[in-house]
């Protein structure tokens, strides 16, 4: 397939259920708020245990995808994408950290040989450390984000995280590829669009968007997930050779 063909797969696939059981349960996440309009607020959203991937709990390849496809998804299931604040907290708060295992770096980065390669270094160091399906983990991918960093750099995706420890992410937030790249390395992991704040139901997207909350769920004051940059990418007609710096 070539990747604009990979990428209509992916979101065919994943669109009528061809996901693992697993990702389908949610495990709760905790983040706080210790300055600002929102000092003193705690929030608990409900994540993705992993990453994204295709197959069924006994076969199963974690799948990068581009920006278009991943905002399709989230779209479609009444999800989003975290925010930089959200992949620290999910990081401390996993159970299980994985050793970031980078490849070499060069053009197969983005080929659909090098997704399979880096799924089974995961899979190895999975099993070695004895976590089950289902339960927290990071550490094994970078993560696609929200930021309002997309306003100002139209037509990117922003990548963030595969952390090698507590506040010691590999890849700091970066929009330098377009919003078609996807390489072996990236990872989707979805938030749950319902979050509770001191024990009442939520909308992320709300508490996202409004400055007197926005700081629990985020280190770079409000972000407006559903700002007309993001809808554009959800235009999966668009999916073009990609195009970046």
């Amino acid at each position: 397939m070539t990747a604009p063909e990979r990428e209509q797969a992916i979101l065919a696939e994943i669109s009528k259920g061809n996901l693992p059981e697993f990702l389908r349960k949610l495990v709760p996440v905790e983040l706080r708020s210790n300055s600002g309009a929102a000092k003193n607020l705690a929030a608990i959203i409900f994540v993705t245990p992993d990453y994204l991937a295709v197959g069924s709990d006994s076969d199963f390849l974690r799948i990068p995808m581009n920006l278009h496809t991943a905002a399709a998804i989230a779209e479609r299931f009444g999800f989003v994408l975290p925010t930089r604040k959200m992949v620290d907290a999910i990081y401390l708060q996993s159970r299980f950290h994985l050793v970031p295992q980078p490849l070499p770096a060069g053009p197969q980065m983005r080929s659909t040989e090098y997704y399979w390669n880096h799924n089974q270094l995961i899979k190895d160091q999975v099993h070695a450390i004895g976590a089950r399906l289902g339960e927290l983990i990071s550490g094994d991918k970078k993560d696609v984000v929200v930021t309002n960093r997309l306003a100002t750099h139209l037509g990117r995706i922003a990548i963030y995280g595969w952390h090698r420890g507590a506040g010691e992410p590999i890849q700091p937030l970066s929009t330098v590829h377009g919003a078609n790249y996807a390489d072996y390395s990236h990872g989707i992991r979805l938030i749950s669009e319902w979050a509770l704040v001191n024990g009442k139901l939520e909308s992320v997207r709300d508490l996202l968007r409004d400055p007197s909350t926005a700081g629990i769920l985020s280190d770079e004051g409000p972000i407006d997930v559903n700002s007309r940059l993001l809808a554009a990418q959800l235009d999966t007609s668009a999916l073009a050779p990609a195009q970046h710096d």
